[in-house]
C-alpha cells in the first residue's frame, strides 16, 4: 500500500480511504488492468492474419502490461474473491478460444482436443512464465521466449 501511495502521491491513508483494504486495492487493480488488457486485444485482432499470429501478438500485450504493471505479481498470490477473477479471466479466455478454434478451423493448429483445453493449457504456461519471472529465476524476455516455444508445442502450430 506504501508504494502504491507513493507512486501515485498520496499517502497510505487516502488509499485506505478509497480502498478500505489491500485486497479492494488489487480488486480495483486488476478490473483497471484487465480493461487495458482487453483494448490492446482489440487492437491486435483488428490487425488480422493468421490466428498463430494474432495469439502471439496477444502474448506479447500480456507481457508489455505485466513490464507496465509489476503489482500483477501480487496478484497471483493474493487471496482473489473466486467470482471476480473467474469474471476477468472470462473474456479474454472467450476470446482466446475463438481464436484458436479458427487456427484449427484453417489447419494452424492441432485439431484434435477441444479448443477450451488448448486455451486452459496456454493460459497455464502463461501463468507460470510470469511466475518464474516474479521469483526471479528468468527475465521476462526469458520467459517470453519460452512461453512462445511452449505455446507452439502445445498448439502443434505449423504440423498440420
Amino acid at each position: 500500500m506504501a508504494a502504491i501511495a507513493a507512486a501515485a502521491g498520496v499517502t497510505r491513508q487516502t488509499v485506505y480511504a478509497h480502498f478500505g483494504t489491500r485486497s479492494a486495492l488489487l480488486d480495483a487493480v486488476a478490473d483497471r488492468v484487465t480493461e487495458e488488457a482487453m483494448a490492446a486485444m482489440d487492437a491486435a485482432e483488428a490487425e488480422g492474419g493468421r490466428a498463430l499470429d494474432t495469439l502471439l501478438r496477444l502474448q506479447d500485450i500480456g507481457w508489455r502490461l505485466f513490464e507496465r504493471h509489476p503489482v500483477l505479481l501480487q496478484l497471483g498470490t493474493a487471496p482473489v474473491h473466486a467470482e471476480a477473477d473467474r469474471a476477468r479471466h472470462e473474456p479474454v479466455a472467450a476470446r482466446l478460444t475463438r481464436l484458436v478454434e479458427k487456427g484449427q478451423a484453417e489447419g494452424e493448429f492441432d485439431p484434435g482436443p477441444p479448443a477450451a483445453w488448448l486455451v486452459a493449457a496456454v493460459t497455464a504456461l502463461g501463468h507460470a512464465a510470469g511466475n518464474e519471472v516474479g521469483a526471479g529465476r528468468m527475465t521476462v524476455s526469458e520467459a517470453a521466449a519460452q512461453l512462445r516455444t511452449a505455446t507452439l508445442r502445445v498448439l502443434e502450430a505449423g504440423t498440420q
